[in-house]
């Protein structure tokens, strides 16, 4: 049997293995999911859905679904202990929308069945091992052990993954030592459901955050020998909130916590790890959900490339190298955060001083919610393995995004649906660039598209991933040779197995 005609298995139905399953299925990648659990996880868990993700959804075509169900938040508002409120309005390009995870789960399965897909429940993988040019995965399901030939495997099976378990990755890191409170419910009182609310007082930090349906979620970091009742919720926003707000209803009461840690290699072989399988770190700034369904989107295309033939297998060393810094950086910014969260009155002084201040100069509008919203994300030049120092530097261009960059927002939408890369040329139709985009697309079908784009001034071009990232720009004819170079690494030109 090739490795066309065995399966990719993932293991782990949440929504970033759905993801994975989902995105691999798209590209006409034969998937099956297994998940240990009987039926889908329950809870409203991960609830930001910031717009790198909403993107994945609407790729998917859920988008207008998960939109009737969420809420968007329009701004974030950080209630300073004096009183003072610094409200950051989000914009288009960086509002989140407020989903419960097991919504975001069941859209997700709703997708993965339209596209020919299962979850198989209740199968419990409990070894794996590589086998030439296979993973073999034996799995405990309801009709006794399965053994599966897998061309690859992804593991999304969580923090306890047994499949980074198996494969023998180190998940190095710490717990983080906060505890914190989690209640959801319904409130009486007045407060703007439009926005996420951060109330920075010197007796502790709180979120208060509008949920679908009229309900609420409040969370902060608490003492954690104190006990988790309706009054301790209630003495929480109390003493933190804005005053006048009761709890009417709940619907969630109870704490949680959360570890630092990033998995050695998020590959091993023909075994990958995404999601809270590959790296888990502080809840605040609702990171976890989004960096874990990046991982999957990265993956995918990568993946059904080198499995249809159009890619040189080579293309999946960049997938744990461009994860794990993408990683680094959400665990050090939430890390940061979550420090702040639980400094003292001296402390928080400083802290609410400093966000002051960055309110004033604007940098809580042009950085803070752009990092939070997924835009800031930078991967390391890997994807086409090393440059000379001549390719590196040709034709660059400080106009345009650098390479490992978000695609930027002004880039139209695709005429037509890639697997593969897409070269976006800029300037006068018919020119120079046009003539040049044209005839590199033709160099390499399935592997390149090419459009031209007048809608903004000046010559240059945009070569641009599926996974909303810029593999490379430039802005001369000379630059867009380094693209031809660049883009022989990663075509496959041989015909023997992978």
């Amino acid at each position: 049997m090739d490795v066309q005609n065995k399966p990719v298995v993932v293991v782990g139905a949440g929504p970033c293995g759905l993801v994975a399953a989902c995105e691999l299925l798209r590209l006409g990648v034969p998937v099956r999911v297994l998940d240990a659990e009987p039926e889908p996880a329950k809870g409203s868990r991960a609830i930001i859905l910031w717009p790198p993700t909403l993107e994945v959804l609407a790729e998917l075509g859920v988008l207008t679904d998960a939109e009737a169900r969420g809420v968007r938040a329009k701004a974030l508002a950080y209630h300073m202990g004096d009183g003072k409120v610094l409200r950051i309005e989000l914009g288009s390009d960086n509002e989140p929308l407020l989903l419960p995870q097991e919504e975001t789960g069941r859209l997700l399965v709703a997708a993965l069945e339209k596209l020919g897909g299962r979850v198989e429940q209740s199968t419990r993988v409990v070894e794996v091992h590589e086998r030439g040019d296979s993973v073999v995965v034996h799995a405990m399901g309801p009709d006794g052990v399965e053994s599966i030939e897998a061309a690859w495997l992804i593991g999304a099976d969580g923090i306890g993954s047994t499949v980074r378990q198996q494969s023998g990755v180190e998940f190095a890191g710490d717990a983080v030592p906060t505890t914190f409170l989690l209640a959801e419910g319904e409130l009486s009182g007045a407060f703007d459901r439009n926005e996420v609310h951060y109330f920075l007082r010197a007796n502790g930090v709180m979120l208060l955050s509008p949920l679908p349906e009229g309900r609420v979620r409040v969370s902060g970091p608490i003492a954690p020998d104190l006990p988790v009742t309706e009054e301790t919720a209630q003495r929480v926003l109390d003493e933190r909130g804005p005053g006048g707000l009761r709890f009417t209803t709940f619907t969630t009461l109870g704490t949680f916590t959360s570890q630092e840690r990033i998995a050695a290699t998020l590959r091993q072989g023909r075994m990958f790890l995404v999601g809270d399988a590959a790296h888990v770190h502080s809840a605040v700034g609702g990171q976890g959900l989004n960096l874990g369904v990046q991982d999957g989107r990265n993956l995918a295309w990568k993946l059904a490339g080198v499995i249809d033939g159009r890619f040189a297998p080579a293309v999946l060393d960049s997938y744990s190298v461009e994860r794990r810094a993408a990683a680094e950086q959400v665990v050090k910014a939430t890390s940061r955060m979550a420090k702040q969260a639980v400094v003292g009155p001296i402390g928080s002084r400083v802290r609410n001083a400093v966000w002051a201040l960055l309110d004033a100069t604007g940098a809580l509008r042009s950085w803070y919610a752009p990092m939070l919203a997924g835009r800031l994300t930078r991967y390391p030049d890997v994807l086409f393995g090393t440059r000379s120092p001549r390719d590196q530097r040709r034709g660059r261009s400080r106009a345009l995004p650098q390479r490992g960059s978000r695609t930027p927002t002004w880039v139209p939408d695709p005429a037509e649906p890639t697997a593969g890369l897409r070269l976006l040329t800029l300037g006068v139709s018919g020119g120079d660039l046009d003539r040049a985009g044209r005839a590199l697309a033709d160099r390499f079908p399935g592997v390149l598209a090419h459009e031209h784009f007048t809608g903004r001034g000046g010559a240059g071009f945009l070569l641009l991933r599926p996974d909303g990232f810029v593999a490379d720009s430039g802005a001369s004819i000379e630059a867009l040779t380094g693209i031809d170079r660049a883009l022989s690494v990663i075509a496959e030109t041989s015909n023997s197995p992978r």
